[in-house]
């Protein structure tokens, strides 16, 4: 099916955030078209893996849309380059909000796909808000939890002296979401191979883009090591769930939070997809992995859309 892309913004808490909308074949002439918002990773953008996904969802007849996170990418937001869990879930909401506004999308039929840190954040959003009526992952992530590995406490005793010293005039410090080359990486003694094929992904032509740049703000870094993407899913994710992840397991953890997460939510209809032979970014954009991943979503929204 022939897919029309066009760049749109729209509006997020006095933000305008960009995204790319894209429109299966006669969208526009008919009234009841379901739509899936699609969320990118962290330190991603909608040009990535996201959009590659928006982009096969609407080659099956769903009106889609990814954009970029509210301070990344084309979208608007000071300073820049933080990630900010509030505002990713609030910028999921008000993508729904876009799309309720469009004649052609059915308000009834909206659902959500989040990749890796947006699957965690999709699960949040979905929790609270109810216009969402299925819920998918792909090798969605619980950002806080990543983060909180490792030593949480002395990385927020860095954020709060960096705060004290950009409030007394010191430069921003802009940080790097991963090592900027495999020599970077291997100088550093790093051999997961989640970093190893993120650098692949994000610092090559496989999958760069000037709206990716590698840069995050090191204070922001305190919101997302308090923040737990599942909490309350057993409580309040109660929508239809399909949760598909890789059996090549990496530092990210997506095996692991996918399993609970599958465990946990209050979903009565809810699935888990394991991909044998698959990595983390295996997912992101490689055909034959991708490829099993959108059949099984494709039978998913079809279900429950």
């Amino acid at each position: 099916m022939t897919v029309t892309k066009k760049n749109v913004r729209f509006n997020a808490r006095g933000l305008k955030l960009a995204g790319i909308l894209n429109l299966p074949e006669n969208a526009e002439e008919k009234k009841e078209n379901p739509a899936i918002v699609c969320v990118h990773p962290g330190s991603s953008c909608k040009d990535q893996t996201a959009g590659l996904y928006a982009e096969k969802l609407a080659e099956l007849g769903y009106v889609t849309i990814a954009f970029d996170a509210a301070y990344q990418g084309e979208s608007e937001g000071e300073p820049r380059y933080i990630e900010e869990p509030a505002a990713r879930v609030e910028d999921i909401r008000c993508a729904v909000d876009y799309l309720t506004t469009l004649d052609y999308v059915d308000e009834n039929r909206i659902g959500v796909l989040g990749v890796c840190a947006g699957g965690g954040y999709a699960v949040n959003a979905a929790m609270t808000e109810r216009r969402i009526k299925a819920v998918g992952t792909v090798v969605g992530a619980n950002i806080g939890r990543v983060n909180r590995e490792g030593d949480p406490i002395k990385t927020l005793e860095g954020i709060g002296q960096q705060r004290t010293a950009e409030a007394r005039g010191a430069e921003t410090l802009i940080t790097n979401w991963i090592p900027k080359s495999q020599a970077e990486r291997e100088q550093a003694g790093i051999t997961d191979i989640d970093i190893k094929e993120a650098i692949d992904y994000y610092t090559t032509p496989r999958g760069q883009s000037p709206n990716s740049p590698n840069k995050l703000n090191f204070t922001s870094m305190a919101s997302v090591i308090a923040f737990d993407a599942f909490h309350l899913v057993g409580e309040l994710l109660t929508q239809p769930l399909q949760i598909i992840v890789g059996d090549v397991q990496g530092a990210f953890g997506s095996y692991k939070d996918g399993h609970e997460l599958y465990n946990r939510a209050a979903s009565k209809n809810k699935d888990i997809l394991v991909v044998e032979g698959a990595s983390h970014y295996d997912l992101y954009d490689q055909p034959e992995p991708v490829g099993i991943a959108v059949e099984k979503l494709a039978s998913f929204y079809k279900e429950y859309l």
